[in-house]
C-alpha cells in the first residue's frame, strides 16, 4: 500500500529541516574549532615570545656579568703574584677567598649562558676525530691542582679497554665529564673518584664517574637532571651552585645523540654516566 502524497511531502520537509539543522550545527562547530585554533596559535606565539625574551635576558645578563668578573679575577691573580708587593698570610688567604668566589660565580654565569644558547638554538656541534686517552689526559691535568690541594680524595682515570677513535664534539663531551668529576669531588669529603670508559654495544661508548661520597637519596634521582635541581644535604648548603650543571649535561648529551644517567646509595657513593655514539652521524653535526 503506497503512502499518500501528503505524507511523502511531510517526510521530505522533515528531512530538509533536519539537514538544515545539521548544516547549521556543523557550521557552528567549525567556527568553534577555528576559534580554538586561533587561540592556540596566539598562546603558542606568546609562549615563543616569552621563551625568546627569557633567553635574550639570560644571554645579556651573562655577558654583562662576565666583564667585571674577569676584572676581579685578573686583579686577584696580580695580587697573589705580589705585583704590588708581598702579601702576608692573612691577606693571601683573603685574596684567594675572593678569587675562589669569583671563579664560582663565573661558573654559574657560564651555566646560565649555555642554557640561554641551547634554548635559543645557538649551540652548534663541531665533531672531530680524537683519541679517548687525549681526553682523559686533558681532564687529569685540569683537576690535578684541585686534587693535590684537597689531599684526602684520590682521582683515578682507569685504563679503558681497546676503543676506536671517537667522532664527536670532544669539547661538549669534556664539559659533561668535567661537571660529573667536579660534583664527585665536591661531594666526596674523602675517598676515591674513578673515571672510566667502556664499549656499550657495537656503536656506543659509556663514560662513568664513580665516587665514594655522601650519595644521593633515591627520591631525588628522577629529577636530578632537571633545571635548577640541587641535592638537599648539609654539604650542598655549603657548596653553592645554580642547579644547572647536570641539566646542561643532559642537554649536551642529547645534542651528541646520547643520554645520561645516575645510580646512587646514600652513604656509599654515586655513579654518573653518559653514553654517546662512537661516531656522530654527519647529519647530526649541525647546530
Amino acid at each position: 500500500m503506497s503512502a499518500a502524497p501528503g505524507d511523502a511531502l511531510a517526510v521530505l520537509e522533515q528531512l530538509r529541516a533536519e539537514n538544515a539543522a545539521l548544516r547549521a550545527e556543523l557550521a557552528e562547530t567549525n567556527q568553534g574549532v577555528l576559534a580554538l585554533y586561533a587561540e592556540l596559535d596566539q598562546q603558542a606565539g606568546q609562549l615563543r615570545e616569552v621563551s625568546e625574551l627569557k633567553s635574550r635576558f639570560l644571554s645579556y645578563m651573562s655577558h654583562e656579568f662576565r666583564t667585571p668578573l674577569g676584572s676581579i679575577l685578573s686583579i686577584t691573580r696580580l695580587l697573589e703574584q705580589g705585583m704590588d708587593g708581598p702579601l702576608n698570610g692573612e691577606q693571601l688567604r683573603q685574596v684567594r677567598f675572593v678569587s675562589a668566589a669569583a671563579l664560582e660565580l663565573r661558573e654559574m654565569v657560564d651555566d646560565l649562558l649555555d642554557l640561554a644558547r641551547i634554548e635559543a638554538g645557538r649551540i652548534s656541534i663541531s665533531p672531530a676525530w680524537f683519541d679517548l686517552m687525549d681526553l682523559f689526559s686533558a681532564l687529569r691535568g685540569m683537576f690535578r691542582p684541585l686534587v693535590e690541594g684537597a689531599g684526602n680524595v684520590e682521582l683515578v682515570f682507569e685504563a679503558p679497554p681497546p676503543l676506536p677513535l671517537l667522532y664527536t664534539d670532544d669539547k661538549k663531551l669534556a664539559q659533561i665529564l668535567r661537571n660529573f668529576i667536579s660534583n664527585a669531588l665536591k661531594f666526596t669529603p674523602q675517598g676515591r673518584v674513578s673515571v672510566s670508559a667502556r664499549p656499550e654495544g657495537e656503536r656506543h661508548v659509556r663514560f662513568s664517574v664513580r665516587d665514594t661520597g655522601i650519595g644521593i637519596p633515591e627520591h631525588m634521582l628522577g629529577a636530578l637532571f632537571e633545571d635548577f635541581v640541587q641535592v638537599d644535604s648539609p654539604l650542598q648548603k655549603r657548596l653553592r651552585g645554580t642547579g644547572l650543571g647536570l641539566a646542561l649535561c643532559r642537554r649536551f648529551a642529547a645534542l651528541l645523540g646520547g643520554s645520561v644517567g645516575v645510580s646512587s646509595t646514600v652513604g656509599q657513593g654515586s655513579e654518573f654516566h653518559v653514553t654517546v655514539p662512537i661516531a656522530l652521524p654527519e647529519d647530526d653535526s649541525g647546530g
